[in-house]
């Protein structure tokens, strides 16, 4: 009886989280699929009917294909300034920090304990036309009088950066604090300098944490409208930018939902080519 009762009690513990999905990510995706086979000449006001309208992902997607490219692309650029940035400041805190690991973790999570709406809305008091970083970038000539910061795609790209470089740092370090030490001290001792040690043991044993970071950025970067709408112009419009229009301001249930699907199963082809190219059994 006791291997029954640790049975039933396994799946007694599972009906609480079976639940939640249930309510928070099948339940709203099965409506997401519904809404993008909606009779696209229905409204908000006369209501939907479903028709099975598989020619609302041709229309989404031949009217907002740059926007995608343009996303993903933004995307891509974010999550490599991230990990380059990332990488660094991670194998500082594993490394180097010392008795300051702990305070340098606290202040990489800092950014956390305040609104992300308030730190892009800070970057676009720092990227303003007349702020500090513009003034100091014109007088040493690397941009014209006339030109600006905000409402570019640096702007937009800047902003990404920013508030997700914490997810990339995160499982950087976590992979990089478990690398044993003496791993670099037998690389020395064979001749190897620092260069090659890196991309011999150190490269290799972070990868999952790699790819990882990259994931927990690039994924929230693609769908990001805040940084776009608060940092950017109409020219930067990002998907989650139309979605968002679409669903709230147009009204447009039908395309939304067909461009949300869309993004969805263009972030899960390639987050799986990936992960299989990465060949990191850890993620698996």
């Amino acid at each position: 009886m006791a291997p029954l009762s640790r049975k039933r009690t396994g799946y007694l513990l599972v009906i609480p989280t079976a639940i939640w999905l249930g309510m928070f990510f099948v339940i709203p995706l099965y409506s997401l699929l519904a809404s993008s086979l909606f009779d696209p000449t229905g409204s908000v006001l006369t209501g939907y009917e479903m028709t099975w309208h598989i020619q609302n992902y041709w229309d989404a997607l031949s009217q907002y294909w740059p926007v995608m490219l343009r996303s993903l692309w933004y995307a891509g650029l974010a999550t490599l300034f991230c990990l380059i940035l990332g990488y660094t400041l991670a194998y500082a805190i594993a490394f180097k920090a010392g008795r300051w690991k702990n305070v340098m973790l606290v202040l990489v999570i800092a950014p956390f304990f305040t609104s992300f709406l308030l730190r892009t809305l800070s970057w676009k008091l720092i990227l303003a036309d007349d702020g500090w970083v513009v003034s100091t970038l014109r007088t040493i000539f690397l941009i014209p009088d006339e030109g600006r910061l905000l409402a570019t795609p640096v702007a937009v790209v800047a902003g990404l950066t920013y508030n997700f470089l914490p997810f990339m740092i995160l499982p950087l370090y976590a992979s990089l604090e478990k690398i044993d030490t003496r791993l670099h001290e037998a690389s020395n001792d064979l001749y190897a300098n620092p260069f090659k040690t890196f991309f011999k043991v150190t490269w290799p044993l972070s990868l999952p944490g790699v790819v990882a970071g990259t994931l927990l950025t690039f994924i929230p970067a693609s769908g990001d409208y805040i940084n776009a709408d608060l940092l950017g112009s109409p020219n930067e419009r990002m998907v989650g930018n139309v979605i968002q229009s679409l669903f709230t301001t147009t009204g447009d249930y039908a395309l939304a939902g067909a461009l949300s699907v869309i993004l969805m199963v263009i972030i899960v082809v390639m987050v799986m080519l990936y992960i299989r190219k990465a060949g990191t059994e850890d993620l698996l």
